[in-house]
């Protein structure tokens, strides 16, 4: 298949809370596609009904989408109908990253280690206080189910704190859960398809100038440092960029992901959550993980590319990253 001969549809905007970000990640991955050689063509969403018509002048979807029915499966699901190949991960793997709850569970399932977590069932405020308190303590994290850029995270270090915490939350996202805090390193872990295997990247440690790594440290040039290579030992690293990289593949994601990690005092880590369109920004992680490894950000928007091929070429199984796990190669070489 000649990809420069097919028409590239890179889609960004939406109506999600994360539309400005994608805007920003969808114009660098277009000019970069441009600057490669591909007939690519900026599509910017606004409205749902804009999704079936745009979709049928493209042969190849770029999504840029983040959160909301472009990164939950929704539009992946459609893509698959309408048998138009797409970048990343399948309908179910994104369906499962997106729901936090929904990929704690699996995470539980397989013995591999998140923050304990409480999710709200509506029970009585009073009753949820003296849950949350007995069973998490505080300080104590107040998380949507289906965000991302850490939109709608409050940080609780008080009983008082937390129903305000909870009731805001609820009232803009709907679902919500209560997650154990982690003292310690904010770690991101970049997964990308290298030579035929999904493999981690050097590890990002962040360093944000506010209290956590919210939406505005995450997006604003200059409100977070990030330390490329982690400084963890030898040993944690590796456990680390195992631990992402099985998350990745037992959710089914493929091709690309990054994988956030709290570490611990004690060098223990635990998995927050999955991202199947992690951010193409001048400020996103993904972009200064595979730059470590000496990945230019247009070569890694060609290789993200390419996972839309290669997909569709391999057996179902594979493809969707079923399975256990295997024990990945030391992240940072190439093969």
């Amino acid at each position: 298949m000649n990809l420069k001969r097919k028409r590239i549809g890179v889609l960004m905007g939406g109506l999600s809370s994360e539309r400005d970000v994608s805007l920003r990640s969808g114009r660098n991955v277009y000019e970069a596609l441009i600057r490669l050689g591909y007939r690519a063509h900026a599509i910017v969403l606004d409205h749902p009904d804009q999704i079936v018509p745009a979709l049928g002048e493209i042969d190849i979807a770029f999504l840029c989408l983040h959160g909301g029915i472009g990164e939950d499966g929704t539009l992946q699901a459609l893509l698959e109908v309408l048998e138009i190949p797409y970048v990343g991960s399948g309908v179910l793997a994104c369906a499962l990253a997106m729901n936090k709850v929904q990929a704690k569970r699996i995470f539980v399932s397989h013995k591999l280690p998140t923050a304990p977590w409480v999710e709200y069932s509506g029970e009585l405020w009073p009753d949820w206080q003296e849950s949350v308190t007995a069973q998490l303590g505080f300080p104590c994290v107040v998380k949507p189910v289906r965000e991302g850029s850490s939109v709608g995270v409050h940080i609780v270090h008080t009983a008082e704190e937390l129903i305000p915490a909870c009731q805001a939350t609820q009232a803009e996202f709907g679902e919500f859960f209560v997650e154990r805090f982690i003292p310690g390193k904010e770690i991101t872990a970049g997964i990308l398809r290298l030579d035929g295997e999904d493999r981690a990247l050097p590890l990002i440690e962040l360093r944000p100038h506010r209290e956590f790594y919210d939406y505005i440290a995450k997006y604003t040039p200059g409100a977070c440092e990030f330390i490329i290579p982690a400084e963890l030992d030898a040993e944690t690293t590796e456990r680390v960029q195992q631990l992402a990289l099985q998350a990745h593949k037992i959710l089914g994601c493929f091709g690309f992901s990054r994988v956030d990690i709290r570490v611990s005092p004690q060098n223990e880590p635990y998995l927050l959550e999955v991202n199947t369109l992690p951010g193409m920004t001048n400020t996103s992680d993904l972009p200064k993980a595979a730059a470590a490894m000496g990945i230019r950000f247009d070569e890694l928007v060609e290789r993200m590319l390419l996972t839309a091929v290669e997909k569709r070429s391999m057996p179902d199984a594979e493809a969707s990253g079923s399975g256990e796990a295997s024990p990945p190669k030391r992240a940072g070489q190439r093969a």
